[in-house]
């Protein structure tokens, strides 16, 4: 692969190069240039089912949307693309490619089979400091979620966690009792 050329202030060429060399998504969380494969299979699946739902129960003037990044307010390289995030719909025929994150009602996160509890973490912080009003991560290695909400100084300071098949129950404007049954597993 050849070599890119990191210099401050410019990590989001970088990582722009970076995804059209290697096809796969790339983010920078907290000034590091984070690389993931595409979304494939239970993990697709998962985020397709979660679409779906929220759709049909958000208010007039809302849409869930796959594909698209929040900036972190006051650093012009830091962003992060959620497997789902709920926008106002304007955001459809928005002309810019990063949203701003005090517009998002929900981040949403899929754990991947292969990353561990750190990378979650990493991440949550990220959203918690960019101020996003909830959060909520599924995890198909076994089955849980966890809704983190109220962002304060760099943290979620609300925490709900329950197992597929329990109802999420997020602030408003998202819909009440947000279905997590048959969500997939990842396999063994």
């Amino acid at each position: 692969m050849p070599e890119l050329p990191v210099h401050p202030g410019a990590l989001r060429t970088a990582a722009g190069r970076l995804s059209r060399l290697t096809g796969l998504g790339v983010e920078v969380i907290g000034g590091t240039l984070v690389l993931a494969p595409p979304r494939r299979g239970r993990h697709a699946g998962t985020v397709e089912r979660l679409r779906a739902r929220l759709d049909a129960g958000l208010p007039d003037g809302f849409a869930a949307y796959q594909c698209s990044s929040l900036g972190m307010p006051g650093d012009r390289d830091d962003y992060a693309t959620p497997d789902l995030v709920v926008l106002p719909v304007d955001w459809g025929g928005d002309e810019h490619w990063l949203a701003d994150p005090h517009e998002a009602a929900l981040a949403v996160e899929v754990v991947p089979r292969s990353k561990g509890a750190r990378d979650v973490t990493v991440k949550s912080d990220w959203y918690a400091a960019a101020e996003v009003r909830a959060l909520l991560v599924l995890d198909p290695r076994n089955g849980t979620w966890t809704l983190r909400t109220d962002p304060c100084d760099g943290a979620y300071r609300g925490t709900v966690r329950g197992r597929y098949g329990e109802p999420v129950v997020p602030a408003a404007p998202l819909p009440e009792g947000l279905s997590t049954d048959g969500l997939p597993l990842y396999a063994g």
